[in-house]
């Protein structure tokens, strides 16, 4: 085809018809003869897509041969002596200087000895803990499937042993039902919290308990029979050591506490003290024979009580008032108080608290803090207070147990001062870990409390 100029094309010689044009035709392939193959070939590779070996080898990095360098400089003898002639002490300097602050240095070491501001404190060595814990909720099952309750906790002399009775504050027939007492080594490896180390089988409800202040073994039980026994816990077979047996002399009401006194003229031999809502105060001293004998005993009557208790029950007279705990004296172990009173000075209460809508069953003092108590409560907590922050609420109250079950017995460790047991109306005994804010005692505390009693009666 020929162009010309710009205006058109023009076919040259004849035109092939349309058909032909596009008509099938096969042409021959072409062949293009591979290079790469015969190349490998010649290198001795395998014939694979994938690319030759690679050739790898390891070298150490480190150096064959190590040395030890001081990082320190080597002192020499020279550099000794020059340092021995800089610290030459001017003797006479030192004495004209120690003569010129003598008396004030006297007078101020004066004015520390006689001062009273870490009266009563104790340094606590342990680590500091800041929350109340739970460390074991302790049961014995049997009890707690005839609905028994806890009735009373008692912690041994080591303060490793906790002791429980089992009975019942509510209703139902107290004086046919069993009881039982026991025990759980808190030290002891692989602990059971529902399998005690000791069970006591008790015939009668057991309503207090109270381990021996010395003899760790040692735990004396007041029963709902008027009753007491003294069991000793390292004789698994039979405990029972003494008892007062059903006499003349027993107390007709339930024991609602039992104390151990203290061994003054009677060392060799140990003497209890119980009291019962049958108005008396019994001592009972140990017999040979495994009997406990009445020794000496009290009655309390209405007469005897001020006027502003304002006993309801009794005319006034000789009409027997009923005791429920009792408390001695830590000056005078031949003073002890019950009942009403609140004050060896004065009949009025110091200070009045309403912490439950129900009753309380217990109170308690901290061991080593004179501003806290404990306080077991029928809403089913426990509630500490510590004057020192608050005098009309509590610190804090600890949830004992699920529901509203009471609680009706809490004591501290004299021991191991940051535990403290509760016992409670569905049959447990939790024992908690207290706080340093509960169990550090702070400077003149005991001044303290004297100071709010002041306040409070002024």
């Amino acid at each position: 085809a020929r162009f010309h100029g710009n205006r058109r094309w023009e076919p040259v010689g004849p035109r092939p018809p349309l058909a032909a044009m596009f008509a099938d035709r096969t042409a021959a392939g072409a062949a293009v003869e591979s290079l790469w193959r015969s190349a490998r070939s010649a290198r001795c590779e395998a014939k694979s897509c994938q690319t030759g070996k690679i050739l790898t080898a390891e070298a150490a990095v480190q150096s064959h041969s190590s040395r030890d360098a001081g990082v320190q400089t080597d002192q020499s003898k020279d550099a000794v002596q020059d340092f021995q002639q800089e610290v030459q002490v001017d003797y006479a300097s030192l004495l004209s200087f120690l003569q010129r602050v003598e008396d004030a240095v006297i007078k101020e070491l004066n004015k520390n000895w006689e001062s009273r501001a870490f009266d009563g404190f104790e340094v606590n060595w342990t680590d500091q803990n800041e929350t109340v814990l739970c460390l074991h909720t302790l049961s014995y099952p049997e009890a707690q499937d005839q609905n028994l309750q806890v009735t009373s906790v008692s912690w041994n002399a080591t303060g490793s042993v906790v002791a429980c009775s089992y009975g019942r504050l509510d209703g139902g027939d107290w004086s046919t039902e069993k009881s039982y007492v026991c025990t759980w080594n808190l030290h002891r490896r692989g602990l059971n919290p529902q399998r005690p180390d000791l069970v006591v089988d008790v015939p009668s409800s057991v309503m207090c308990l109270a381990f021996h202040p010395s003899q760790p073994s040692l735990i004396a039980g007041g029963l709902f029979s008027g009753e007491l026994v003294v069991w000793d816990t390292s004789r698994t077979e039979d405990p029972v050591t003494w008892r007062t047996g059903m006499t003349d002399d027993t107390h007709t009401d339930p024991v609602y506490q039992v104390t151990w006194l203290p061994a003054a003229k009677h060392r060799n031999h140990n003497r209890l003290l119980s009291v019962s809502t049958d108005g008396k105060i019994l001592v009972w001293r140990e017999e040979r024979d495994g009997r406990l004998a009445l020794a000496e005993g009290f009655a309390v009557v209405a007469q005897q009580v001020p006027r502003s208790a304002q006993l309801k029950k009794f005319t006034w007279g000789e009409a027997a008032v009923g005791v429920t705990s009792l408390s001695f004296s830590h000056f005078d172990p031949r003073v002890f108080v019950v009942v009403h009173l609140h004050s060896m000075l004065q009949t009025q209460p110091l200070l009045s608290l309403q912490l439950s809508k129900k009753y309380l069953f217990c109170v308690r003092w901290s061991p080593v803090r004179p501003l806290v108590f404990a306080a077991a409560s029928g809403e089913g907590d426990v509630h500490l207070f510590d004057f020192e922050k608050s005098s009309q609420k509590p610190a804090l109250s600890i949830k004992q147990a699920a529901g509203e079950h009471p609680v009706y017995c809490v004591e501290f460790n004299t021991k191991q001062t940051r535990l403290l047991a509760a016992g409670d109306a569905a049959g447990a005994v939790r024992v908690w870990q207290l706080s340093s804010d509960f169990t550090e005692q702070g400077p003149r505390e005991m001044n303290h409390l004297e100071q709010l009693a002041s306040e409070i009666t002024d």
